[in-house]
């Protein structure tokens, strides 16, 4: 919702000092500049964008509109999740734990936190991580080394819907010029004609920079920065686990692997002790 009200003060800041300047916004209406500008923006995304960016495109844009991605709950949700397969491993043994990754949806274990099953990317990376435990003889370190590459992998994924919109962003004003030639060109066809016609020609033209202008650094480039923002914590939240499970497979005790992970999350997300520990004693009695 920050997003909308970012784009509600843009647009109002713009037609409200426009008008106040008694300028005439009727003219700012040019359905052939904005198609010129809007449809090139579109071809030039989809000849740089990766063929599989616009699912994540949508689905990021989306989740950019509702705010930030995860909260304190999600991460307290989290640590719980942890906290129960970490104890399930110690007390009951890797064989135990392997039947709840089978089919994540259908356990008993992980229908207790419905939005992690609902976040695909953070319970394919927790059942991945399960799996290697359970079925290789991998080090604490020779897994934090595979997990650093997988984590790798996935922020560069969810980085390129970003850096897709911020380039887009970068190339409108140059959209907006050409918009912009273009009107120039069909106004030199009206010379002959009144000058009350040939400046409202020429103020249709420049409509196409006005337009190329605002929508990339007053629309486009703050979305690209949000993007990037919810690929950060993206990152965060995943790496909460990554130091979670190696702690415990470097021999730490359950508790003290959840802790690893609580120490790691950011400040404005991090759940105190006392927090998680109540929690987690509520959840175990």
């Amino acid at each position: 919702m920050i997003i909308i009200s970012g784009i509600i003060v843009v647009i109002g800041a713009v037609i409200g000092g426009y008008l106040m300047a008694n300028g005439n916004l009727f003219i700012l209406l040019q359905p052939a500049e904005f198609f010129i500008i809007i449809g090139v923006a579109i071809g030039i995304y989809i000849i740089g964008a990766p063929s599989n960016s616009f699912k994540l495109l949508f689905s990021n844009i989306v989740q950019a509109l509702r705010g930030k991605k995860y909260g304190k709950n999600d991460y307290i949700q989290l640590l719980s999740l942890l906290h129960e397969i970490f104890i399930i491993i110690r007390t009951k043994g890797l064989r135990e734990i392997e039947s709840h990754i089978v089919n994540p949806h259908k356990s008993s274990l992980f229908k207790q936190y419905p939005r992690i099953l609902r976040d695909q990317i953070a319970l394919i990376f927790i059942v991945d991580i399960i799996r290697n435990i359970v079925s290789t003889t991998l080090s604490a370190h020779e897994l934090e080394s595979l997990l650093d590459n997988q984590l790798e992998s996935v922020n560069e994924e969810s980085l390129q819907t970003a850096k897709s919109v911020s380039d887009m962003a970068d190339s409108l004003p140059a959209i907006g010029i050409v918009a912009a030639v273009l009107g120039i060109v069909i106004t030199m066809q009206k010379l002959d004609q009144p000058p009350a016609i040939l400046g409202h020609s020429i103020g249709a033209a420049l409509v196409g920079t006005f337009i190329g202008i605002l929508l990339s650094y007053g629309f486009l480039a703050p979305v690209g920065r949000k993007l990037e923002e919810l690929a950060s914590e993206e990152r965060s939240y995943l790496d909460t686990i990554r130091v979670s499970f190696v702690s415990l497979t470097g021999g730490a005790h359950f508790k003290v692997a959840t802790e690893f992970g609580r120490m790691v999350i950011p400040p404005k997300n991090r759940p105190s002790f006392n927090e998680l520990e109540k929690v987690l004693k509520k959840k175990l009695s």
